[in-house]
């Protein structure tokens, strides 16, 4: 008997493990969940790296980050920050200064028109949460919450 996973991915054998199987159930729900992130940021001409930007950098303050801070706390890597913050610093969501003692070493803040859009997008985003998992309760997020932490773990060897 199918389980409702394979039922929706309409697939006929059995997964080759336990651990296949959840990796893709994962997979499905992280698809599905940003999915109707992108639907929601597409009338604000923005993308779910660009906004993760700009919430990294609103809670930076105004001192702002550098640019591989930005990268690091980035929810998905993006291999090139450099052309993120080019195509947001042209639309003036953030700003960029170079250090003085090392040009490598680039600022970047939120700008005022980068904080007021993502300010606009708090309340759609929570309801979109609420919609998404508001049919879970309190103790089974949590729950959850707590498992894909430790899943992104490394195993550690006994």
């Amino acid at each position: 008997m199918r389980n409702p996973l394979q039922r929706e991915i309409k697939q006929t054998t059995a997964f080759r493990s336990l651990e296949a199987e959840v990796f893709v159930n994962v997979l499905r729900t992280s698809a599905a969940l940003v999915s109707g992130l992108a639907d929601l940021l597409r009338p604000y001409d923005l993308t779910q790296p660009q906004y993760n930007v700009l919430r990294i950098l609103r809670g930076a303050g105004a001192e702002g980050l550098l640019r591989g801070e930005v990268g690091e706390r980035m929810v998905a890597r993006d291999p090139d920050v450099t052309r993120l913050l080019d195509r947001m610093e042209a639309r003036g969501q953030v700003s960029r200064e170079r250090g003085v003692d090392d040009r490598r070493m680039v600022h970047v803040r939120i700008s005022a028109e980068g904080m007021r859009l993502v300010n606009t997008l708090d309340e759609p985003v929570q309801a979109m949460h609420a919609r998404q998992l508001g049919h879970l309760t309190e103790a089974e997020l949590t729950t959850l919450n707590t498992l894909l932490v430790k899943a992104r773990a490394p195993a550690t060897a006994e």
